[in-house]
């Protein structure tokens, strides 16, 4: 199974499944309601007057009313900001969410809070962890996050933010113990080779963690990775000796390559006739020239090939 192909860590994380669904709560326009209460006053205002100035009490009981009706109805205004919506609730049952902007009128006997839409960033702490081969790394990351249904973030959970805080450090620690940092083999995924697939894994296993409260995964990145420190200086060296390794045996196909090619044209030209022990000697000076990590000093033979 190709490292593409094998099951993404975290699926099937089993959440509680949330209770509440958002839905549009029944509104006005803020601005016509306000005139209409304004109006309201002001002629309760002018009745109640009237009845002081002619000592009638029912002119009175007609003026406070409507003035009292229009104090109530104007409770029920609210001012949405704009990327903010206010959840609704009457006598504690969940009743809608507001999302227009601008000045809107609900039922006035409702609790309205105030929850944030917009786009936000969570960068985890610098976490230590063992990877998948016990070896101790560190590693952080940023993911960028919106509450999408107001009713799941106010009522499935106790804190929306802190959860999401906290399901991100839970999924980047799993991730971390679930792929090695780096390791020799090709086909193996690792932290370090496979950013853009293991991201793409931690994008989900958060989304799955957080979907019960309403929020929604936008992009999430490793922004640090590293060995911890108690075994950094000793992966460098590692990685060190693997690379002189890779470039050695780069070097040495190479002067194989050049080795044959230079006997096969001295063969084909009939330059000098070779048998096997000179040939052999002659792979050999080839070899120690062309794979050595310092400059050949050349050897003037002065007599015969067999001297």
């Amino acid at each position: 199974m190709t490292p593409s192909e094998s099951p993404a860590p975290g699926a099937g994380i089993r959440m509680p499944a949330p209770k509440y669904r958002e839905r549009l709560a029944l509104q006005l326009p803020g601005l016509p309601v306000a005139g209409a209460c304004l109006l309201v006053l002001l002629a309760a205002a002018a009745a109640i007057v009237a009845g002081a100035d002619s000592g009638s009490g029912p002119l009175i009981a007609a003026g406070a009313v409507p003035a009292a009706a229009a104090v109530v109805a104007a409770a029920g205004l609210t001012v949405v900001a704009p990327n903010r919506a206010r959840v609704l609730q009457f006598l504690g049952r969940y009743v809608g969410t507001v999302h227009a902007d601008g000045l809107r009128w609900v039922n006035p006997l409702t609790t309205r809070r105030q929850v944030s839409t917009r786009i936000r960033n969570h960068e985890t702490s610098v976490l230590k962890v063992n990877d998948s081969g016990g070896s101790p790394i560190e590693i952080a990351a940023v993911v960028v996050w919106q509450v999408e249904d107001t009713a799941r973030a106010v009522f499935e959970v106790d804190d929306f933010v802190e959860f999401v805080s906290i399901q991100t450090e839970t999924a980047v620690r799993h991730i971390a113990n679930n792929y090695p940092y780096d390791a020799p083999a090709e086909q193996v995924m690792t932290l370090r080779d496979n950013a853009e697939e293991i991201t793409e894994r931690l994008s989900a296993e958060i989304a799955e963690r957080v979907e019960s409260a309403g929020v929604r995964i936008a992009e999430s990145r490793i922004t640090h990775l590293a060995y911890a420190q108690e075994i950094a200086q000793a992966m460098l060296q590692r990685q060190q000796a693997g690379a002189v390794v890779a470039a050695r045996r780069q070097i040495v196909e190479g002067a194989v390559g050049m080795v044959d090619a230079a006997l096969d044209r001295l063969a084909e030209r009939e330059v000098v006739e070779l048998d096997e022990e000179r040939k052999a000697t002659m792979v050999s000076n080839l070899l120690v020239v062309l794979c050595s990590d310092r400059p050949a000093s050349p050897v003037v033979n002065a007599g015969s090939l067999y001297q």
